[in-house]
């Protein structure tokens, strides 16, 4: 099987960099290919590409702006092999990750997967606290951290693999953005395709973003969810309201203050002392425990709140979702 790696780029040189590194470090024997589509960037990475040829056989293509799913799409369109690996640009390759997808793929073949992250111990600490709260089983994460057990098994884009066969009859990614890749997951099990977690192909997915940015980041993930669900309403699951219930729950305990009644606090204060409890044992680092309740917060109130300011517009008011929210919908 011949792999092609797909890696979209948005004025990300340093993050290419360290990317193509850990590739060039892989213990895979076959040969693969890396394809890099610099998407509309203003700070290209053609240079730092250019350092790689020796190492790597690698592409390298500059289209007009159109976000990460169309720009995907392109890669998988100029790639020559058949089977597609998707990486982000702020992840960094374990040396044997092609080796455990090759084998995972000849056990039992599927045409599409996703992998989990992790984070590296030279990630700031504030990555990694945001790496906790995007992988821990007593957050949302868990699926990102391998441990989803219930269901269908949607694949995130920052680490997928899919085959020619299951791109060319689905099109690949459509233009939502985030959203792109449950959309994907599910049109491809409407075709007829299956995907599934590849637990031992993890990557590490550095995050460069800052509390701002990450509460932006997870309120966008909120907002797109009501609109997955009024596409695929046979999809829809509790569970994804859960974040919105805490917030509701959470305004709910400090009302209940006022009138003495406190079990409901209490129970949030032991849930966030959890959190801090494990996130410090898990990371060895105090100060991780507490940012990660910083991070889990800020995960539960942007996904929470974006979630109901979208279920309000398109799943009671009907409004169009390109309508209700032009910024998740690039222009193809």
């Amino acid at each position: 099987m011949y792999f092609s790696l797909i890696i979209p780029v948005y004025n990300r040189p340093d993050e290419v960099d360290e990317l193509l590194e850990s590739l060039s470090k892989s213990d895979y024997k076959e040969d693969f290919e890396v394809v890099i589509v610099e998407d509309g960037s203003t700070v290209r990475c053609e240079d730092v590409v250019n350092q790689y040829v020796s190492k790597l056989a690698i592409s390298y293509y500059f289209k007009e702006n159109s976000g990460p799913g169309d720009s995907r799409n392109y890669g998988m369109r100029k790639a020559k092999g058949d089977y597609f690996i998707i990486f982000d640009s702020d992840c960094i390759i374990p040396s044997e990750y092609l080796t455990e997808v090759d084998k995972a793929l000849k056990e039992d073949y599927v045409d599409c997967f996703g992998g989990p992250d992790r984070a590296l111990k030279s990630f700031s600490d504030i990555q990694k606290a945001i790496n906790f709260a995007m992988t821990s089983f007593l957050t949302t994460g868990g699926i990102r951290g391998g441990s989803e057990k219930i269901g269908k098994f949607q694949p995130r884009s920052f680490n997928m693999g899919i085959s020619r066969k299951a791109f060319e009859a689905s099109n690949g990614f459509g233009n939502i953005h985030p959203g792109e890749d449950p959309d994907l997951s599910i049109r491809l099990w409407n075709l007829g395709f299956e995907t599934r977690l590849f637990s031992k192909a993890y990557v590490y997915h550095k995050r460069r973003i800052d509390w701002d940015k990450f509460s932006v980041q997870v309120n966008k993930f909120g907002k797109a969810r009501p609109i997955l669900n009024s596409w695929y309403p046979q999809y829809s699951k509790l569970t994804f309201f859960f974040p919105s219930v805490f917030i509701i729950g959470l305004a709910l305990a400090i009302a209940l203050l006022i009138f003495t009644y406190d079990l409901l606090a209490k129970l949030y204060c032991v849930y966030f002392f959890v959190i801090f409890l494990v996130s410090s044992i898990q990371n060895k680092s105090v100060k991780i425990g507490y940012l990660s309740v910083t991070a889990v917060w800020k995960q539960f109130s942007g996904y929470g709140l974006g979630f109901l300011e979208s279920y309000i517009k398109v799943i009671i008011l009907k409004q169009k979702p390109e309508e209700a929210f032009p910024k998740l919908f690039f222009k193809v």
